[in-house]
């Protein structure tokens, strides 16, 4: 089993990419398709996480300020989750940061991932917003150093 992290590079990887994003991040939320890509995508640092050349963990590493990373769009493959993906990918995304020179990372978690973020050594903030009226998100933050 071969496990890598890298920017999806041709235009199928690309149409995974965001078809990942719009089936776990979107279509539970009975969002319309497109509702997955936004303005920071041609800016954003993209992350794929294939095991076999197959796709099953995505996320986008923005910067939120001077020297604070911001993580969007973190998903994990549902077939496969709990299998460390999310926290190999995070690692990537934290070492990115750290590597431009970030200094803390920040993000808006959905409720049922604060756990999950929790035990990366996140820390719990504040209620931040109601994503689509439905699904609380929470800002966390971690030092990157």
């Amino acid at each position: 089993m071969k496990v890598e992290v890298r920017e999806p590079s041709t235009e199928l990887e690309w149409n995974n990419y965001y078809e990942l994003r719009y089936r776990v991040l979107r279509a539970p939320l009975h969002q319309p398709l497109g509702s997955e890509k936004n303005e920071g995508d041609s800016t954003g640092v993209h992350f794929a996480l294939y095991e076999d050349r197959i796709l099953k963990a995505i996320a986008r590493l923005d910067q939120s300020a001077e020297k604070i990373a911001q993580v969007r769009f973190v998903a994990v493959e549902s077939t496969v989750q709990g299998k460390g993906y999310g926290k190999i990918i995070m690692t990537a995304v934290e070492n990115a940061a750290k590597d431009r020179g970030d200094e803390q990372m920040i993000l808006h978690a959905r409720d049922y991932a604060v756990d999950f973020y929790l035990k990366l050594n996140y820390t719990l903030v504040e209620k931040s917003y109601l994503l689509f009226d439905v699904l609380q998100h929470f800002l966390m933050e971690k030092k990157l150093n």
